[in-house]
């Protein structure tokens, strides 16, 4: 049985991420919307810490909240301040049903499926280690050169967007 302080933290953190993304689908201010993003990109760390994944929470603040978060508010700020505003889009009805059909799929998939539930009696509960270690070992042993060509690659998109909204001094 877990402790009711993860509990709790489990249903805050949802609630926060949950509420992080509405709000990112509601405001018209573009800059407010990037700020969402990054608080739910937060409460998903937080979830990850929830449930024992040291390393994707990690993870989770340092691309997501950081690099990535860093990358909209310069895509923001780059983007002419005419087009900054969210207008009426014609699949917002759409996007909502669509979005509500996928909540439903996963509520029903969570509610239905027997997932396992291991007590503290479970052999493999108690020889639970962290991912931390096997997974940066991976990182930087057999999959260096495939993790560097992917930041090579990233930094080259970045140049290549500034490049292509930067206006010509000619």
């Amino acid at each position: 049985m877990t402790s009711i302080g993860i509990t709790i933290a489990f249903y805050a953190l949802s609630g926060l991420s949950i509420g992080a993304a509405v709000a990112v689908f509601l405001t018209r201010n573009l800059l407010h919307a990037v700020i969402f993003v990054i608080l739910a990109f937060i409460g998903m760390a937080g979830l990850f810490v929830t449930l024992s994944a040291d390393f994707l929470a990690v993870s989770q603040v340092m691309i997501y909240a950081g690099a990535i978060s860093v990358l909209l508010v310069f895509a923001v700020m780059l983007t002419p301040y005419a087009s900054r505003d969210n207008g009426n889009s014609l699949f917002a009805p759409v996007g909502v049903l669509v979005g509500l059909g996928f909540a439903a799929l996963i509520g029903f998939v969570a509610t239905q499926v027997a997932w396992p539930v291991f007590s503290g009696s479970d052999l493999e509960a108690q020889n639970f280690t962290g991912t931390v270690r096997t997974i940066g070992g991976a990182l930087l042993g057999g999959y260096a050169l495939p993790f560097e060509l992917a930041s090579v690659l990233l930094l080259a998109a970045l140049v290549g967007a500034i490049a292509l909204v930067r206006e010509d001094e000619r």
